[in-house]
């Protein structure tokens, strides 16, 4: 396997372990954002260290990192982002707005793809010209009809999408990379959740063990999509990934309409239509674009 398809394997696998976290985020309904966030990034670090010690095969040198300074900067604003996608996606996770954090990752690929032509001179085939045509009525057709701008799942896609970016900038390895991510604003979530506390309290301080734990359980859960999307977004195009990114909201949606019985009315029919749509002609490009292997 090459290293786009490989890389496309990994974005594949990233979408399809970030579209079930809707399972896991309905044990803390109503949960404290900010508490969440911190929690998510501190508890990240030990996990980021192992897999640059155990997937890697090296140490972590801290020296080497800070050397790179122009790569050091664009880990922390890279990280900065996501947290602002994060917070948006774990918001709709936790009110029963699953749907919305369906549409912030069908939104997604649009911008993604535009970043990709238009900052990164990425050529779009035909097949995905005809998806994002499909993928943007619909969503235009839901805006339309609703009246209303999807703040949620804009902010989601928008910030995503600049993320993706700023990491195509960075040269640390992928494992390196998510360490950096987290361990940067790491003292940053330290110091907030210490200043809380002692002020007005932590939610997941005063709601016992378990409910703490949950937190706690957010940093792996949200980790290992990443370390797939981390490969993927250094061996595959903007737009490849882009398109692959699909499936997350396919499944959160399957998941918010028939688990979490979330309303799914005519106007969302037609519009995750096309959506699909759009994704079913990319799936026949590639289909036919594979070459049989040759015979011996």
């Amino acid at each position: 396997m090459n290293n786009t398809r490989f890389g496309n394997a990994m974005a594949a696998l990233s979408f399809a372990v970030w579209g079930l976290l809707p399972l896991y985020y309905q044990f803390l309904p109503n949960a404290a954002m900010d508490e969440l966030l911190a929690f998510r990034l501190i508890a990240s670090v030990p996990f980021a260290a192992l897999m640059v010690i155990f997937l890697q095969h090296k140490s972590i040198n801290l020296r080497e990192i800070l050397a790179d300074k122009r790569s050091f900067c664009m880990a922390f604003i890279a990280s900065s982002l996501m947290c602002v996608s994060w917070t948006a996606f774990t918001w709709a996770m936790t009110n029963d707005r699953v749907i919305d954090a369906s549409l912030g990752f069908f939104i997604s690929p649009l911008t993604m793809a535009a970043l990709g032509v238009f900052l990164l001179g990425e050529h779009l085939s035909m097949g995905k010209k005809i998806a994002l045509t499909l993928a943007g009525t619909g969503l235009l057709y839901q805006v339309i009809q609703y009246g209303e701008i999807p703040y949620i799942a804009l902010t989601m896609a928008v910030f995503f999408t600049l993320y993706g970016y700023f990491k195509k900038k960075i040269n640390y390895d992928w494992a390196t990379c998510l360490f950096v991510e987290v361990l940067v604003l790491t003292p940053f979530a330290i110091a907030y959740l210490i200043y809380k506390q002692y002020t007005v309290g932590a939610v997941s301080f005063d709601s016992g063990w378990q409910t703490t734990l949950l937190y706690i359980g957010s940093a792996p859960v949200t980790l290992l999509p990443l370390i797939f999307y981390s490969m993927a977004i250094r061996m595959t195009t903007m737009s490849n990934v882009a398109l692959t990114q699909y499936i997350e909201p396919s499944i959160q949606f399957l998941l918010a309409v028939f688990v979490f019985g979330e309303m799914f009315d005519e106007v969302k029919l037609i519009s995750f239509s096309l959506i699909w749509a759009g994704l079913l002609f990319t799936i026949i490009e590639t289909l036919g674009k594979r070459r049989p292997l040759a015979k011996p």
